[in-house]
């Protein structure tokens, strides 16, 4: 490492996924990538119906984590910090969650507020996006959860976390594979009303003058969007997708059954049965803050993470 650099790890665990960003920060804060990694575990499979954390979805959340611990050893990070969002705030056995956690990584999970996870995923976002001369609300769509928040520069203003997410909606709703229009609707309906009360919140008077999106969904529909051939982080990082291709998006997966939308070319394996589910709560979003397009960002709570570690 360079003078004046510090390694850190952070490691991020939410509903659907678990990442890992071990990085060299510099004299000027800035993140430099050494490892960037996402493994699907579903951590928060059944939770909405159940409220409990299943066995073999801790089980699967255990053995991504060995890995990660094992390259964050290997890699000599100095501080390493986890957090635990959605799926553990959630669920009535999350001291198995956090026991588990402690004798993998020697680390106890902080398992934050969705406020917290909000602020975080505005600061590791906004660490790489050109100045604006006026507010961003970045929206943050995740498997339980999604964030809404309001800032400038890098200042949070108003910040909100609400139970809607890709992996809760397609459990509540789509259960249809492929989804029904009845299905569908009721999901829509479901989202509106959550998005509703989330902008009263983070944004009451409509003064965001930019929209950002973060996280899975969001880069895999813009890179749907964009026809990549394959999952590209740096041609989905900084690209901006009109409501007219999101909608696009959407409608074409609402007519594809599992095995179509695993063929899709950006596709991550684990996302497919829920990519639906999560196409809405953007399209839904956009609607209702009537937003023309929308600039998608490859950095997200992960980034702010590993910049508090």
């Amino acid at each position: 490492m360079n003078t004046g650099t510090r390694r850190v790890a952070g490691i991020d665990c939410g509903t659907n996924s678990i990442r890992l960003l071990i990085a060299d920060i510099d004299a000027d804060g800035r993140l430099h990538d050494i490892v960037r990694r996402m493994e699907i575990v579903r951590l928060g499979e059944g939770v909405d119906d159940t409220g409990r954390l299943a066995p073999a979805a801790l089980e699967r959340t255990r053995a991504a984590l060995a890995d990660y611990t094992a390259q964050i050893r290997e890699h000599g990070a100095e501080a390493v910090r986890m957090t635990a969002t959605s799926a553990s705030r959630d669920a009535a056995n999350a001291e198995e969650f956090t026991s588990m956690v402690e004798s993998v990584l020697g680390v106890a999970p902080e398992v934050i507020s969705g406020d917290e996870e909000a602020r975080l995923s505005f600061t590791g976002a906004v660490a790489t996006l050109p100045e604006l001369d006026g507010q961003r609300l970045l929206v943050d769509i995740g498997g339980g959860s999604t964030e809404f928040v309001r800032g400038r520069s890098s200042e949070v203003l108003e910040a909100i976390s609400v139970d809607v997410g890709c992996v809760r909606m397609t459990e509540r709703h789509l259960r249809t594979d492929p989804p029904t229009a009845s299905e569908t609707m009721a999901a829509v309906a479901d989202i509106r009303s959550v998005t509703d009360r989330a902008l009263a919140v983070a944004d009451p008077d409509r003064a965001a003058v930019e929209l950002v999106a973060v996280a899975g969904t969001a880069t895999t529909i813009a890179g749907m969007a964009l026809d990549l051939p394959a999952y590209d982080a740096d041609a989905i990082d900084g690209s901006r997708v009109t409501y007219e291709q999101v909608a696009k998006v959407t409608a074409d997966l609402a007519g594809t059954d599992h095995d179509q939308r695993l063929a899709i070319p950006v596709m991550h394996p684990g996302r497919a049965d829920v990519i639906y589910g999560g196409a809405l709560v953007l399209r839904t979003i956009m609607e209702r803050v009537e937003a023309e397009s929308v600039l998608i960002s490859e950095h997200d709570i992960l980034d702010g993470v590993a910049l508090s570690a």
